[in-house]
């Protein structure tokens, strides 16, 4: 079995902050398509990525260019196919480029039944390619197909016997005769080939109308006929041709709509109604791109037609529909400045429920997106960094609200310089009550309260008036700190202790024990104290981080080597990091 795609583990990711949007950096342009999920819930995407070396021999002379040409060129560099997979934990478990020759640009990743993948795509020079992956993308078999002419796929679909339908365009041969012809001959025409699963050509067909045509996208209908999404354009009209084929690729009907506007096809889905929706993009009379949605059945009956007046610039490149009825979008939207990545959830009725745009301060737009098991979905794209012109890999989780999901907590290790800093923070809130000498901060972050009239007196454990109003306002200036830095604080302990006397004990284990659970009710107080002057969300927030411990005297104030009893008596919150 010959490895479909070399690995690669090089890459640069960004997380911003903890939500689930990363980047994946390359030096030249590199951009994704489409995306699945595997039954291990991590998503593969898809599109192209460039790769480029130095030659081998840069010793050599060459007196011939074509020798010198002959011995650059390396089939698993250039512009390539690329396959990025990646967890649950928004981490990439891989990268692999295709070794295929001339594989180009993967546009559309289908699933297996058993894990594996259907790719498709195109070659530079106008040819098509079909391939079948198993789950560890090596190669089941490659077809490359199509005309003599230059041609070029569009999408991928996943057809009930579990074949697949390749959908794109192809330059006219103009020979009436020609077999593939259904209907048209244009300069450009409708382009569909049918495999079954094991990667038999079924057959191979041209449609169109007079015109332009271009598929763009299909989809099939529960009685096994296809339902075919295409683009007609000529002179200054750019129209939108629907067409339905059986499952043989005879033509039953096809509807050129001649529109006074500008109109573009995106996608095409099935609904769980068995309808159709298509998605196109719109300009209106000020030339501005808006998004169309159109419902309609196998009979071409049309169900539903809206348009959505966002105020900027907006089209859709993918859509898909979810269980409930509802459906997410995702395209670009542009402002007068830059083009963002954007996410819309509209109801089944297409009235918008939410909006959000992703990206910096350039231009970004999401090509494809996926609904995922857990209703959360996955976008696809490129982002294009402030001040490059480079496009980068772009991958962002959306919540059915449109905003973006939350990567699951990822252990963290602070550096000591972090905990240096975290110590300055706090001489920096406490610097009033470090020069009064209330409390003491160490650099390990331990807080001890020091002044006389916060430490107890022998055998007490209550908190005395003195302690509750100090306490009220060191919590006021200690909690917004914890919240603030939560991501790096393991625990709060606080930590009660005792001097070493015990009234009439005679043994050193009763004077220990009844210590110890003297500066565990000291250290219980103090933690009720704390809890009796914050809300709820913050008693939550502290409940993940809190520990009570007593040490009784075990870790007494001793001066010039003898113990000072008042001083022992004390608390002590030591912050703990991860």
């Amino acid at each position: 079995m010959i490895k479909f795609f070399t690995l690669l583990f090089l890459f640069t990711l960004t997380l911003i902050a903890k939500e689930f949007l990363l980047t994946i950096d390359k030096p030249f342009d590199s951009i994704l398509y489409d995306v699945t999920q595997n039954y291990d819930d991590t998503v593969t995407a898809v599109g192209f990525s460039n790769r480029y070396k130095k030659g081998k021999k840069e010793h050599k002379v060459y007196t011939d260019p074509f020798e010198y040409l002959a011995d650059m060129n390396d089939n698993s560099f250039g512009k390539k196919s690329i396959l990025v997979n990646i967890d649950a934990n928004g981490k990439i478990r891989y990268e692999k480029f295709a070794k295929i020759a001339d594989f180009n640009e993967a546009v559309s990743v289908l699933k297996t039944p058993q894990n594996g993948y259907f790719l498709g795509g195109y070659t530079f020079n106008g040819s098509l390619l079909l391939a079948k992956l198993d789950e560890n993308a090596n190669t089941l078999f490659v077809k490359k197909f199509g005309t003599k002419n230059y041609d070029r796929m569009n999408a991928l679909v996943k057809l009930s016997d579990g074949g697949v339908l390749a959908v794109g365009s192809s330059t006219t041969s103009r020979d009436l005769y020609d077999p593939m012809f259904q209907t048209g001959l244009g300069l450009n025409d409708i382009f569909l080939t049918r495999f079954d699963e094991n990667g038999r050509m079924l057959w191979s067909k041209k449609y169109g109308t007079e015109h332009d045509d271009s598929a763009v996208d299909a989809a099939e209908a529960n009685d096994g006929s296809i339902l075919v999404l295409a683009a007609t354009t000529y002179d200054k009209h750019h129209d939108v041709t629907l067409m339905r084929i059986s499952e043989n690729g005879n033509k039953i009907w096809l509807k050129h709509f001649i529109l006074d506007t500008f109109l573009t096809p995106k996608s095409l889905i099935r609904l769980h109604d068995g309808n159709f929706v298509a998605v196109l993009t719109q300009k209106n009379v000020e030339g501005k791109k808006q998004i169309r949605l159109l419902k309609f059945d196998l009979q071409n009956n049309l169900l539903l037609d809206k348009t959505l007046n966002t105020y900027y610039e907006s089209e859709l490149n993918d859509i898909k529909e979810y269980s409930n009825g509802n459906f997410i979008g995702a395209g670009s939207t542009k402002d007068r400045y830059n083009t963002d990545a954007y996410i819309t959830i509209l109801d089944e009725n297409f009235d918008m429920l939410c909006q959000e745009h992703f990206g910096e301060e350039n231009y970004d737009l999401f090509n494809g997106v996926t609904i995922l098991r857990d209703s959360n979905a996955m976008a696809v794209g490129f982002s294009t960094p402030e001040s490059s012109q480079v496009k980068h890999m772009f991958i962002a989780k959306i919540q059915p609200d449109c905003s973006l999901a939350i990567l699951p907590s990822q252990p963290v290790k602070i550096t000591q310089k972090q905990k240096t800093s975290l110590y300055k923070e706090l001489q920096n809130i406490f610097k009033k009550e470090i020069t009064n000498k209330k409390i003491a901060i160490d650099r390990n972050l331990n807080v001890t309260l020091t002044a006389p009239e916060l430490l107890f007196e022998a055998g007490q454990s209550k908190l005395n008036d003195k302690q509750k109003r100090f306490l009220k306002d060191f919590w006021s200036k200690l909690v917004p700190f914890l919240r603030k830095h939560k991501d790096f604080v393991q625990t709060l302990e606080i930590i009660g202790h005792t001097s070493s006397e015990w009234k009439n004990a005679r043994h050193f284990d009763e004077r220990y024990l009844n210590n110890m659970d003297l500066s565990l009710k000291r250290a219980y107080n103090t933690t009720r104290h704390l809890f009796s002057n914050v809300d709820e969300t913050t008693q939550k927030m502290l409940a993940n981080m809190l520990k009570n411990s007593g040490y009784s005297f075990a870790k007494k104030v001793t001066f010039d080597k003898k113990e000072d009893r008042k001083k022992s008596r004390r608390i002590v919150f030591s912050i703990v990091t991860k």
